[in-house]
């Protein structure tokens, strides 16, 4: 994709900071950081929360557990076209913990609804929350984010990208 047609909304330093913001109101909002995990949606949830884990380790000196979640089979357009497999990666319990799902954009919720959806196929948390990167609105289902770290207000036929270093080589969201 070129950049030269889309608008950048975030470049790598806005995006570091939103990171950084949102670490600071997960730890802020959680009091006791052992039973929080962080559980990415493949492909950039999985980055982000990665980033998250650094910044909260960072601010506290805690690591905490970070997973990652597939959620292909669990769509309900997955008969629609061939979905991308990756390997669903929770290395600890989720059972009474408070499981942060991790994405890059919340659209219409139909991704979350499948992430939660595949998440209480591996245990029954006390609550699950949500962090996204960006909120542009639109939502289909009744889910909305409790951290977000930039709306954008966005019309149907645009799209949002969100691309970070460690899948595309660049840190930025644009709008096109």
């Amino acid at each position: 994709m070129s950049t030269a047609t889309a608008k950048v909304v975030m470049d790598d330093d806005a995006l570091r900071r939103t990171l950084v913001r949102i670490a600071h109101e997960i730890v802020e909002k959680n009091a006791d950081l052992s039973d929080v995990c962080l559980v990415g949606i493949y492909t950039r949830g999985v980055a982000i929360a990665e980033r998250l884990r650094r910044e909260i380790a960072a601010a506290t000196g805690f690591e905490p557990d970070v997973g990652a979640l597939d959620i292909s089979f669990y769509r309900d357009d997955v008969r629609s076209r061939q979905p991308v497999v990756h390997s669903t990666r929770l290395d600890f319990t989720i059972d009474g913990r408070t499981v942060v799902l991790v994405d890059d954009v919340l659209y219409t919720g139909r991704t979350i609804r499948a992430a939660i959806d595949a998440l209480f196929d591996y245990g029954r948390p006390a609550r699950i929350r949500l962090a996204v990167l960006a909120d542009r609105g639109h939502r289909e289902l009744p889910i909305r984010a409790d951290y977000v770290g930039k709306n954008l207000p966005t019309s149907a036929d645009e799209r949002v990208f969100v691309r970070l270093v460690e899948v595309d080589e660049v840190d930025e969201v644009t709008i096109r």
